[in-house]
């Protein structure tokens, strides 16, 4: 009797038949699929198991059932045969060659057999941790925008009460920042005046003027007595005006207005040239060429009729002015110019002077264009009707 090489026994083949006859028909057992390789697994677990050859169905025999799998551990695994057979113990003294049914359902058996160890090694699903992050971001997310329209509507419900602490806190800060400036310019000595500067004197002597203003040195410009600064700049009567002004943080800036004489009156043998308050600014031992001679009579310097004829004056036009050598007048409403070529000019009071003065600049022009040489009277009294007529 021949045997099939191997490592195992397998029941003996049929003798072949009579010649001519033909020869049963082998069956095929199912290919097993390659078991995925687990992690942890040592390298038996992935080794592909060896199936039967193909052998008669007549040799084949009844087809043997699953093993049963013992309660204590693995089953024991058929033994392969370097041939591909499977061989199984069913008993005493009995030889089966298992189908692949068989080899399939012992290696499924063993899997729930395997230790605690190899289970906790078993990899999670490949999408499981994608939807896990997905899932993980989505809750950040939301957890986000949920504070976010959480802080808006705080927002919106608090709105009146933040504009309302915003505008006191606003309101405190500017007081308390006002009074610390007023406290600062007050007492401070960093705000006291240092430096006093004078403006615009021609006439009048620069220091004495700082001299006499010397006793606010020291004072903060806030506390600066301008009562005193007055008393003290009256004591030059040739300043008709001025303008004080602090430059923080320690210096007083005082502008003068000079006062500046229109007409001349003779006392003795000088000449005083006097401002239209009366002021006498200077005295000259001639009369000056552009300045005409008030003739007072019994009047004073700075009363009414002195005022009028200033007035008077300081209305002409310059061109005119300079034309006009004298003035006089008996009461404040008979004002009467006298010209430089022997011309006069009835004004009379000095109502309407810039009209007056209109048409006396007129009427000048017209008798210079007829007749220059010839003295005459202008008739201004009535500004709308001027007059031109020949001196008596």
């Amino acid at each position: 009797m021949k045997r099939p090489e191997g490592f195992d026994e397998r029941p003996a083949q049929p003798a072949a038949g009579v010649e001519g006859e033909r020869a049963p028909r082998e069956r095929r057992a199912p290919r097993i699929p390659r078991l995925p390789r687990r992690r942890g697994a040592g390298a038996d677990d992935g080794r592909e198991a060896r199936v039967a050859p193909e052998t008669p169905a007549a040799a084949q025999g009844p087809v043997a059932s699953p093993v049963s799998r013992p309660a204590g551990g693995l089953p024991d695994l058929p033994e392969v045969s370097e041939t591909g057979s499977v061989r199984t113990d069913h008993g005493p003294g009995t030889d089966h060659d298992a189908a692949a049914t068989d080899v399939v359902d012992l290696l499924t058996a063993s899997r729930p057999a395997e230790s605690a160890d190899a289970t906790d090694d078993h990899e999670a699903p490949i999408g499981a941790g994608v939807r896990a992050a997905e899932t993980a971001r989505d809750a950040r997310v939301a957890r986000k925008r949920r504070k976010l329209l959480e802080r808006a509507e705080v927002r919106r419900f608090t709105r009146r009460s933040r504009h309302r602490r915003a505008a006191w806190v606003t309101a405190g800060g500017v007081v308390i920042v006002l009074g610390v400036s007023i406290l600062v310019a007050v007492y401070s000595p960093l705000m006291a005046l240092r430096t006093i500067e004078i403006k615009g004197t021609s006439r009048v002597d620069d220091a004495a003027l700082r001299q006499a203003l010397s006793e606010q040195i020291g004072t903060p410009l806030a506390r600066l007595d301008f009562g005193a600064i007055k008393k003290d700049i009256a004591g030059f009567p040739l300043i008709e005006s001025y303008v004080t002004e602090e430059e923080p943080p320690n210096t007083l800036v005082v502008t003068v207005t000079e006062r500046t004489p229109v007409v001349a009156v003779k006392t003795g043998k000088t000449f005083d040239l006097v401002d239209p308050a009366g002021i006498v600014v200077q005295s000259a031992p001639k009369q000056p060429d552009t300045m005409p001679l008030a003739d007072i009579g019994s009047a004073k310097l700075g009363s009414s009729v002195f005022r009028t004829m200033t007035e008077v004056v300081l209305a002409l036009p310059s061109t005119v002015r300079a034309q006009v050598s004298g003035v006089s007048a008996s009461t404040a409403d008979d004002v009467t110019l006298t010209m430089k070529d022997g011309s006069r000019v009835v004004w009379g009071s000095p109502d309407d002077s810039d009209a007056k003065a209109a048409l006396l600049d007129a009427l000048v022009k017209d008798h210079a264009s007829r007749d220059p040489k010839t003295a005459v009277e202008y008739d201004v009294s009535a500004p709308d009707n001027g007059i031109i007529r020949a001196q008596s």
